[in-house]
């Protein structure tokens, strides 16, 4: 049988993480745990703390880690609120963190998710299957000036003013993924042979949107850096350019000296950088990777130490 989930570079994740026996660690998206087990198996005598919203991941990844040890805990909910809740467990320190943004196969494939343009399914594209916000609901909701903005901010898509003229217009009937997808195509001239498949820009657009994803990112890095001991390390995997450019902004704010202070002869230590960047640049999926799953093409890990 194959694997539920390939999880992309698991091995560079693992390596970069320098996982300690008896560690404490956080998977932030623990997902069906492919990176969790490989974290399990090397802190036999330390905790790993897993979180995610999907109640069906939730469920794969306990029985998945019972399969290593019992030193886990896997908490249904987002990670933007992982400090309160590992600060009411009176956990404030951990050995390292890691964040895998990209989705799921089970979730991009099962078609009752809504996720995917290539399946049809409800407009639903929900992590948190307990949140009212749906891909529908904003389709039916949100004026076509609103429509247009996160199409053009989430998409990055030149066209976003006509799809969501479009999509404004024929909302009454769009009630699946591939009503919508036939919008799209017919706002921008698009067929089923067009190369770079217009919707894609647009289903992300929507993700991003239902699921507060780039809020939610800008949150909970700083509070991450916060959590790491000393030699701590985060190591963060985004899939498109505006995940990477939010980690790399704050990435790069944490690991230099204040402005207020810069140039002065002595720093206070409150004004010194609490993180140095493992990588400058993004490592990438090897050859063998991308031969073995496509979908890790898009893919870039940072890695950064507390100081």
């Amino acid at each position: 049988m194959q694997p539920l989930h390939y999880s992309v570079l698991k091995n560079e994740v693992i390596d970069n993480l320098s996982v300690k026996e008896d560690g404490i660690y956080i998977d932030a998206t623990v997902g069906y745990a492919g990176h969790a087990k490989e974290i399990l198996k090397r802190c036999p005598k330390g905790f790993l703390y897993g979180f995610d919203e999907d109640e069906n991941a939730v469920k794969a990844s306990n029985e998945a880690l019972k399969e290593v040890s019992n030193n886990f805990q896997i908490i249904n909910d987002n990670f933007a609120n992982m400090k309160m809740v590992l600060d009411d467990m009176g956990i404030n320190k951990v050995d390292g963190i890691i964040f895998d943004l990209g989705f799921s196969s089970p979730q991009i494939d099962e078609s009752s998710r809504g996720f995917s343009f290539m399946n049809d399914g409800p407009l639903d594209m929900r992590m948190d299957m307990r949140k009212n916000k749906t891909a529908k609901s904003i389709i039916t909701s949100y004026s076509e000036d609103k429509l247009a903005e996160i199409f053009f901010k989430y998409g990055e898509e030149k066209l976003s003013r006509n799809i969501a003229k479009e999509i404004f217009h024929e909302k009454d009937y769009i009630n699946t993924t591939l009503d919508l997808v036939e919008v799209i195509r017919k706002a921008t001239g698009a067929n089923y042979f067009f190369k770079n498949h217009p919707e894609r820009k647009i289903f992300q657009a929507l993700r991003i949107e239902v699921n507060d994803e780039l809020e939610v990112l800008e949150k909970v890095l700083p509070d991450a850096i916060n959590m790491l001991k000393s030699n701590g390390r985060i190591c963060i995997i985004t899939f498109h350019s505006l995940e990477d450019k939010i980690v790399k902004s704050i990435f790069k704010k944490y690991s230099e000296v204040n402005d207020l202070v810069k140039g002065l002869p002595e720093i206070p230590d409150e004004y010194k950088p609490l993180i140095k960047l493992i990588n400058n640049k993004p490592i990438l999926p090897t050859e063998k990777e991308l031969k073995e799953n496509s979908r890790s093409h898009s893919a870039k890990l940072r890695v950064i130490e507390r100081i």
